[in-house]
């Protein structure tokens, strides 16, 4: 069974002895809308709607009056410009990915989350179609990302290249004048930073936050490969993935760069004393020198201090074949309940759409944009002129749940809230327990018995 099934058979087990309407499974209308998102003229199309949504979500700094960017409240103001009869009523939690699927098998999330680690197989159960991929896709990016059978559950709030967020006066006043392009040279630079400023932690790993580990996951697909089919479709057909292929690349040396730096004392001197809110500053006014996240944070690191000018974004440090490369990738989708009334469904449809098309919240967030022929490029992206986007290509029909079975099997939680891997992989460098010759033997003996399990036809092998 799924862990992630697991978790969730156990929350909708109390959510029921609670309330057994909140499980019931039809919604309040018994009448289920067939307006689809590619249909939607905005200021057209549901003009006579009057209603109430609600919208569970992540972003717990958007929903203060103090987020020095666009907060929740500002845009629904003016999405209500133009529907001033449906209501948005915001909710977010600072424990996401749990709390998401609790409440998601509790029934009680309201008509709009951002969908969280559920089953490809599952979207059904809980979501409403926004319309087929082939349509959604011409209207869409990353119209695949949450797909089943054909058919679109979720449209994501942004586009995300990845690579690592910086603050460039540190790397300048310790005389770094190109950006480093290998493990070898980022590592070397992280070395260079503590020699020329002792007091500067060159890498924060945010490790007590925990999901913020798992932004390190994002990176064994195209960026350290090159290949969009490697994540999604090639990977689930590896033996030994995590071995090291011998040229610089691949997942090996995407956790490597995170263990040699624990290792070589070039991150904080105690790990389980991090946090999230404050290294936000500390990257601002230059007391930290690097951070291992996704585009989506330079704004918030930006807007976190004083010195704004001096944040930056460099592409990861992998070359394949001396070329780099940037995995872009859905961030959260938008997905719409179901259950909820037909009235609060296309309500939902519109706001979603809205803003996708019309709110500006990627490219305010540091995000690429969703919708299709939007292919301009915030200005966090001033650093990868010369790097190669590419959108991981979602897995071969018949296996939208492998990955997800693998992960189960394996318990690696590869991309799927995988962080107690990564602090494993912290405490042993930190303390010596492990070498990472060690974790990575580990890893593969998992992930080689869950090929195993699910009786998986074997195409490569990353230790040949």
């Amino acid at each position: 069974m799924n862990v992630l099934k697991k978790i969730a058979a156990a929350a909708v087990a109390g959510a029921c002895l609670i309330s057994l309407a909140a499980c019931g499974n039809s919604s309040a209308s018994g009448e289920t809308t067939d307006l689809t998102y590619p249909e939607i003229k905005l200021g057209e199309t549901g003009k006579d709607i009057s209603t109430t949504i609600k919208m569970f979500n992540h972003r717990t700094d958007m929903a203060q009056s103090t987020y020095p960017g666009t907060n929740w409240d500002a845009y629904i103001k003016e999405f209500n410009k133009v529907y001033p009869n449906i209501k948005v009523e915001v909710q977010t939690s600072s424990n996401y990915s749990s709390d998401a699927l609790t409440r998601l098998q509790g029934g009680d999330w309201g008509d709009i989350m951002m969908i969280p680690a559920v089953d490809a197989s599952e979207l059904g159960t809980y979501f409403l179609p926004y319309g087929s991929v082939d349509d959604m896709g011409k209207v869409i990016k990353y119209a695949t990302n949450q797909r089943y059978d054909g058919k679109t559950y979720g449209v994501p709030s942004a586009g995300n290249g990845m690579g690592i967020v910086y603050n460039t006066k540190v790397f300048a006043d310790a005389g770094i004048t190109d950006l480093p392009k290998t493990p070898d040279e980022f590592i070397n630079d992280l070395k260079t930073i503590k020699e020329k400023d002792p007091g500067v932690t060159p890498l924060y790993t945010n490790y007590a936050a925990g999901w913020t580990m798992t932004a390190w996951d994002a990176y064994i697909g195209g960026t350290s490969t090159g290949d969009a089919k490697y994540l999604n479709q090639k990977l689930l057909h590896t033996k030994n993935p995590f071995s090291d292929p011998g040229d610089g690349t691949h997942p090996y040396n995407v956790y490597k760069v995170l263990y040699d730096a624990v290792s070589d004392k070039l991150t904080e001197d105690d790990y389980s004393t991090t946090d999230w809110e404050s290294s936000k500053a500390k990257l601002n006014n230059g007391e930290y020198a690097t951070m291992v996240l996704g585009a989506w944070a330079v704004s918030q690191i930006k807007a976190a201090g004083d010195h704004g000018d001096d944040v930056a974004y460099m592409p990861f440090p992998i070359s394949v074949d001396g070329k780099q490369y940037s995995s872009s990738s859905a961030d959260y989708a938008y997905g719409i309940n179901k259950d909820s009334s037909k009235e609060n469904q296309e309500a939902s449809m519109i706001f979603v759409k809205w803003m996708t098309e019309k709110s500006g919240y990627a490219m305010n967030e540091g995000g690429i944009p969703v919708k299709q022929g939007d292919d301009e490029l915030p200005a966090v992206y001033e650093h990868f002129k010369d790097v190669t986007f590419l959108e991981d290509e979602p897995s071969v029909d018949g296996e939208e749940d492998l990955f997800n079975d693998l992960n189960s099997d394996s318990e690696l939680a590869i991309n799927a809230d995988g962080s107690s891997r990564l602090q494993a992989l912290i405490e042993a460098a930190a303390n010596g327990t492990k070498s990472y010759g060690d974790l990575v033997k580990e890893w593969n003996q998992k992930w080689n018995s869950a090929l195993d399990t699910e009786g998986v036809d074997v195409k490569y092998d990353t230790a040949k």
